[in-house]
């Protein structure tokens, strides 16, 4: 188990954590997410020991993790860190780097697993490529192959695949995730793509103002946000008063709708005016406004010109479900 209990931490008087406390079952999947700022690399670089924290502690099972004031070379040997910024060598190629820390009185062994991790981050083609001629998405890739051949017990991922296209995104997280389950590795994984987070992910862990103000499983955290912060962090979301919406019309209440949850109608609901359409592909997602101040956004299959009226409604059980929420 990882236990992180962290009273705060600052840069000089700049606080950036506070009161973040949170234990992970070995072999759990857990995403740290916020906006940008909230602290997410330097809860992982806490953890890793990359930074010394004052009024905390990081602990793995019954071991603490020391950060630079104690070790020579900060890091614990069960656990690795892939950053933004790739720690590769440049002038070798991707084989090379990758079985860099595999055994060489094995070499069968070595070959085999350099090539299972090639083939896990679609990289065979490149086997033979040095690293310097590679482009960024790539050396991404090849840094995590990397990390992975060391065989930690808890891997922290930082913005993973920040610098891979959507092409090969969509399946090296499948690729990668299946993986790291398969073997039981226990990984935190901060990131904005919440593309990273729902399909994968056991527990979804979201900061705020230096603290942690949501801890719960993706469909929790997702179906039941806290707050118009935590909704945004997966798209677009709405603060509707539910008043507006037969038969609420006596409960002076607000709650979150996501665009999806929307259906429109053109004669009873909630009136709004269109103020842009946006092409989404399968649908278009639409820009509305309540009024002068309040701004709603739904989807629709068909594009809507600017100024017209039309009406949303949302189903009972997405009122109700939010408002047990709040209550």
């Amino acid at each position: 188990m990882l236990k992180v209990d962290i009273t705060s931490f600052s840069y000089d008087d700049f606080p950036v954590l506070k009161d973040v406390i949170f234990k992970i079952k070995r072999g759990e999947h857990v995403s740290i997410i916020g906006e940008s700022g909230c602290g997410k690399s330097t809860l992982l670089k806490i953890i890793y020991g990359l930074l010394h924290v004052e009024k905390g502690e990081v602990f793995w099972e019954d071991t603490q993790v020391m950060g630079p004031n104690y070790n020579l070379v900060p890091g614990e040997p069960y656990m690795k860190y892939l950053s933004q910024d790739f720690d590769l060598m440049p002038f070798i190629t991707v084989s090379e780097n990758v079985s860099q820390f595999l055994s060489v009185f094995e070499p069968e062994e070595l070959k085999k697993r350099t090539a299972e991790l090639l083939e896990m981050i679609e990289m065979t083609p490149f086997a033979n490529t040095k690293v310097k001629n590679l482009s960024g998405g790539q050396q991404q890739r090849v840094a995590l192959a990397r990390v992975l051949a060391q065989e930690p017990k808890v891997l922290l991922l930082d913005e993973p695949f920040g610098h891979i296209d959507n092409f090969r995104k969509n399946s090296l997280r499948r690729n990668l995730f299946a993986y790291l389950k398969k073997q039981g590795i226990t990984v935190l994984t901060a990131t904005h793509d919440h593309n990273d987070i729902l399909p994968y992910a056991d527990r979804i862990i979201v900061l705020k103002d230096n603290s942690i103000i949501a801890d719960g499983t993706p469909e929790n955290v997702y179906q039941n946000p806290k707050e118009i912060y935590v909704a945004s962090l997966f798209g677009e979301a709405s603060l509707i008063p539910i008043q507006l919406i037969k038969p609420y019309a006596e409960l002076s209440k607000s709650i979150l709708v996501y665009p999806q949850e929307f259906k429109v109608s053109d004669s009873s609901g909630l009136k709004v005016w269109v103020k842009h359409s946006y092409f989404k592909g399968s649908h278009y997602m639409v820009e509305g406004k309540m009024n002068e101040n309040d701004v709603v956004y739904f989807n629709s299959n068909k594009v809507l010109k600017p100024e017209t009226e039309v009406f949303l409604n949302v189903s009972i059980e997405t009122i109700n479900l939010r408002l047990k929420d709040n209550n």
